[in-house]
């Protein structure tokens, strides 16, 4: 699981390690905080690892597949969790910010989807018939409700969304791909504690998404067969209503 060392990704891991998995918790420079969320993993599941990679660098990714196989001894899914998220918007648009997230938020999803489906069809290959794969991918309420704030994050993500149906229908039969869009979950520096629960309110539901629902919501993804190609949104209905800025700036 990427980005899986604090926050969100590290209620994910949790969760996934209470439900059974082995949890490979990717991370680039929150190692202390990667190697404890391993091991409270590990003492959930039996089995954890925390590794590291730049996912501005191709090669870095690309290893993280091989990595994972060689400490577990195969690879079942892939959570892409981790993203880039800074301010940008159509008036300070540049493409060295457009190429920073397009790298980290879609490039290195793709490229781990690929590695496990070149895993997964190695493990066909050799005899495992029934093996099969499953990629998650994060994303993100405001694809549905777009406004002009954190233009090259939202391309980013939008560019993710689309290439979970091409992924789904290339990679088919042996790894299927699902999307999990929340709304506002956490509390960060860009929002006040006060704020954030007072945003938090704004959908049909009267509540937005907690980590538990997102964490549920990827692992009823990854057990459920039958689901690939699509987005699942836990957002409390947010995306149905307009927003005219991102959560931070309102």
């Amino acid at each position: 699981m990427t980005g899986a060392a604090r926050r969100l990704g590290r209620d994910i891991a949790l969760a996934l390690a209470r439900a059974g998995w082995q949890v490979a918790i990717h991370y680039r420079d929150s190692n202390e905080q990667a190697q404890e969320t391993a091991m409270e993993c590990a003492q959930l599941s039996g089995d954890s690892t925390a590794l590291d990679a730049d996912f501005f660098n191709e090669d870095s990714v690309r290893s993280l597949v091989p990595r994972a196989v060689a400490h577990f001894g195969h690879l079942d899914a892939v959570v892409n969790n981790a993203s880039l998220f800074e301010h940008d918007d159509v008036n300070s648009f540049c493409y060295v910010a457009l190429e920073a997230h397009l790298r980290s938020n879609t490039g290195a999803p793709i490229l781990l989807a690929q590695g496990l489906h070149a895993h997964i069809q190695e493990r066909v290959a050799a005899g495992e018939e029934h093996a099969r794969g499953a990629v998650v991918n994060m994303l993100d309420q405001k694809l549905w409700n777009q406004n002009p704030d954190f233009l090259s994050y939202t391309l980013s993500k939008a560019a993710l969304e689309a290439a979970g149906t091409m992924l789904a229908l290339a990679l088919a039969p042996h790894v299927r791909v699902v999307g999990v869009a929340p709304g506002l979950t956490l509390p960060s520096h860009l929002l006040s504690q006060e704020r954030f629960e007072t945003l938090h309110t704004m959908s049909p539901l009267g509540r937005s998404s907690n980590a538990a629902d997102v964490a549920s919501t990827v692992c009823f993804a990854l057990d459920n067969q039958s689901i690939t190609g699509t987005t699942l949104l836990v957002d409390g209905g947010q995306h149905l209503q307009r927003f005219e800025r991102d959560f931070s700036m309102m």
